[in-house]
């Protein structure tokens, strides 16, 4: 199979590059492929909305700037955070421009959320289910732009590269250059070699490294372990941001996701006597940035010796709250929790990760033709903590970023004679030698112990010792697994599996190497942070 642009992953990252490279080159191929439907990525689950400047009167670029900047804890690139900021608008404009509905008052203005770390109103949302709104208008105007195709249930397994043309490739090597992708088609069950000038990496996040996460099952970090795999550049790993309030509902994977902009709207964070407790911990009490509000609910937990603390909005009105999030709503009275009458009971679960595949202000990998934008790439915006709404912002500005710079690249690459000739090359998969597994058990079960260790040993708070256990549990199950690929034929539970084990190493390597706590890396070892601010690189 060939294509002129491949991406992978149909979130707003991908989604909104296909768009924009297909109205530029309309008798161009583009192909994007989802490993299920094309709705369930991370987009869809995006519950709060979407930050950006749209009151110039109380708001302003420097405002944003500055509510960024604090909550990534001196680790953003503050170059990145002020393009992001200034380009985010416009942006927005696109995605309304598409379709998407915001929430509007009765005089026709939009109405604006305001969620932890946020000092003004500037939070763009529909209802409760943002980000399966801008998903929906973004796949409706994928379905009307002919010359863009969609692969379903079509897992990717690794990046071609000239490793796979028998060169020696290391991390030190200059030059490697992407030339596409290997995946197993799940309709087929056959592996397939798929050619690309130029390929965009939007694969979403990998919240299923651990027990409890607002990801959904997708979520298994596919795109980061991948080009780690190809010897590509990572960075930022240990920067897991833990969402302070998902639904406790014990054994229920992914957890549901009660939204920060319930706080936004009054909700009061409760310990089980009842006491709000936000307050002994940051002067901005409930809105304060989420590594704080979340280290304050463990904090409360463990003190009590419970499993969660409880979200009390019964103070806002039913009407107010069905209106704002009936989503929120009708889920909670599901399992008899009438939110106007009871407490939530909430607790922290995995959520988004902040670091990943380090990319350029283009959204440009360390490996040639290979893009990155999305949750699976750390641009240098969030730095050691992601400010609340802002992650569909990045999704859309650095989509858009890659676009016009792969333009150029294209116009490059469509002349280049090597390119072609080395493409002409690349050899089809060798499945020679592997059997059929004889026990899904051994697949399954690693996956429960990884969970495990990562949420035992490296979730919000951690230490020294904990570490080295993990990467003591993570180097077994990384033996065993790697004997299990090598033995047996590919399949998606495997190559996930492979993937979180490759993650979770990811996380855990960056921890150790970061002697210090700052942002969303709580160490309890290293409480003072260093003088010397790094991003750690792997």
């Amino acid at each position: 199979m060939q294509t002129d642009f491949l991406i992978v992953g149909s979130g707003i990252a991908g989604l909104t590059y296909a768009l924009k490279i297909a109205n530029q080159y309309p008798d161009k191929k583009i192909m994007v492929i989802t490993k299920t439907e094309a709705d369930e990525t991370n987009t869809k689950y995006a519950q709060g909305g979407i930050a950006g400047v749209w009151d110039a009167v109380n708001d302003s670029y420097a405002k944003h700037i500055e509510d960024t900047l604090i909550a990534g804890d001196g680790l953003c690139n503050e170059k990145i955070v002020e393009t992001v900021v200034k380009e985010g608008p416009e942006r927005i404009k696109e995605i309304i421009e598409y379709g998407a509905i915001f929430d509007k008052n009765a005089s026709g203005e939009y109405v604006l959320g305001k969620e932890g770390g946020h000092s003004e109103f500037r939070i763009l949302h529909h209802k409760d289910v943002t980000g399966r709104e801008m998903e929906r208008a973004l796949l409706e105007k994928v379905k009307d732009t002919k010359n863009i195709e969609i692969i379903h249930h079509c897992f990717v397994i690794d990046i071609i590269t000239q490793h796979h043309l028998g060169f020696l490739v290391t991390k030190s090597t200059q030059d490697i250059t992407g030339y596409g992708v290997y995946a197993l088609n799940l309709t087929t069950n056959k592996i397939e070699k798929i050619l690309s000038t130029i390929t965009l990496l939007a694969t979403g996040g990998c919240g299923q490294a651990y027990r409890a996460t607002t990801n959904p099952k997708i979520a298994t970090g596919d795109g980061i372990a991948m080009l780690y795999r190809a010897k590509g550049r990572i960075e930022n790993m240990e920067f897991i941001q833990f969402h302070p309030t998902a639904l406790y509902e014990p054994g229920i994977s992914p957890s549901f996701l009660i939204t920060e902009a319930v706080r936004g709207d009054g909700g009061i964070l409760r310990n089980k006597k009842g006491e709000a407790f936000m307050e002994k911990y940051d002067a901005r009490k409930d809105l304060a940035p989420r590594d704080i509000v979340a280290r304050a609910i463990d904090s409360e937990m463990k003190r009590t010796g419970t499993e969660h603390v409880f979200l009390d909005c019964t103070h806002i009105g039913k009407e107010a709250f069905i209106y704002h999030f009936p989503n929120i709503y009708e889920k909670c009275l599901s399992i008899g929790i009438d939110v106007t009458q009871q407490m939530i009971p909430v607790a922290p679960a995995a959520h988004y990760s902040c670091g990943g595949i380090k990319t350029d202000e283009f959204g440009r990998t360390s490996i040639k033709n290979v893009y990155a934008c999305g949750e699976c790439a750390s641009t240098g915006l969030h730095g050691a903590n992601r400010l609340a709404s802002n992650s569909l912002l990045e999704a859309m500005v650095f989509s858009n970023r890659a676009y016009v710079d792969s333009v150029k690249l294209f116009n490059e690459l469509t002349t280049a004679n090597d390119f072609k000739e080395r493409a002409a090359t690349i050899p089809d998969w060798n499945a020679k030698g592997t059997s059929d597994p004889k026990e899904m058990i051994l697949i399954t079960q690693s996956v429960k112990e990884l969970q495990q260790v990562m949420s035992d040993y490296v979730g919000i708070v951690r230490t020294d010792v904990r570490l080295s256990r993990a990467m003591k549990r993570l180097d077994l199950l990384y033996e065993e697994t790697e004997e299990l690929y090598r033995s047996t034929k590919v399949s998606p539970q495997l190559c996930e599996l492979r993937n979180l084990i490759t993650v979770a190493y990811l996380i855990v390597k960056a921890a150790e190497f970061r002697k210090e706590s700052r942002g969303l890396h709580y160490n309890t070892d290293h409480l003072s942070k260093s003088t010397l601010l790094q991003n750690i690189i792997l």
